[in-house]
């Protein structure tokens, strides 16, 4: 599971720098951003060949951006995390699908301040169908559109602090977790948004009119829900 999360994140990789870019998730082949130099099969092996080449190019030897095997060691972990913790096979494979759309989602939104409509409107439509094969399609479908009018009346009501992408994140949150674990992954998000954005004043890496992308806070409250949310809703509500 962990080599196959591994290879994954490979590929999420291609999606994480070409999607924003509107560039072919195919053609061309796999190639150095600063010298176009395509990558060899032994040089795109996950996590290994990064450590192999220091982390440098092999014909240009410019450095080969951490994040690449950042997000293949993420997708394997989390991937074993999803095996380990499912009792069928649907919940691996909702799970699974899950993590694999917040990975990218996370990255994209860090560099970009975007969350990629062609992520969130397929995978709301997955969410929901996986959903309905769990005999919970109304719980799948009242949660998503909550949780997507929660965040729209905050757009709303603040003029713009959220982006449109939050709105549909939230969504997709709600169609693959449900209630209540939706409503810990979005406490959750708020939690770890607030800290972020308090530790980035602070060191002044933001000044208060910078943009803080909020879509890495939903995608972790959302990891921690679908992991512990009912360990959290127990220890929050008490016997």
């Amino acid at each position: 599971m962990f080599v196959l999360g591994a290879a994954l994140g490979s590929f999420l990789n291609v999606v994480i720098y070409r999607l924003p870019r509107g560039e072919s998730l195919v053609r061309p082949r796999s190639h150095c951003p600063h010298c176009g130099a395509p990558i060899a099969a032994r040089d795109n092996v996950p996590i290994v060949s990064y450590l192999i080449l220091r982390g440098r190019c092999r014909n240009c030897g410019r450095p080969i951006a951490a994040r690449y095997p950042l997000v293949e060691l993420t997708s394997g972990i989390l991937l074993v995390a999803v095996w380990l913790a499912s009792a069928t096979w649907l919940q691996f494979v909702s799970g699974g699908l899950l993590i694999l759309m917040l990975v990218p989602i996370t990255f994209i939104d860090l560099e970009h301040q975007i969350v990629p409509d062609v992520i969130t409107y397929p995978g709301i439509a997955v969410g929901l169908l996986l959903g309905a094969a769990g005999g919970r399609f109304v719980d799948a479908a009242l949660t998503s559109a909550v949780a997507g009018a929660f965040f729209l009346l905050i757009i709303l009501v603040s003029r713009g602090g959220m982006g449109g992408g939050d709105v549909k994140l939230a969504a997709l949150l709600g169609a693959f977790l449900g209630w209540p674990n939706t409503g810990v992954a979005i406490f959750a998000a708020f939690v770890l948004g607030a800290a972020a954005g308090v530790f980035l004043l602070a060191t002044r890496r933001r000044s208060r009119k910078d943009p803080i992308p909020f879509g890495p806070a939903l995608a972790a409250g959302g990891v921690i829900a679908l992991f512990a949310g009912g360990p959290i809703l127990r220890w929050y509500l008490g016997p």
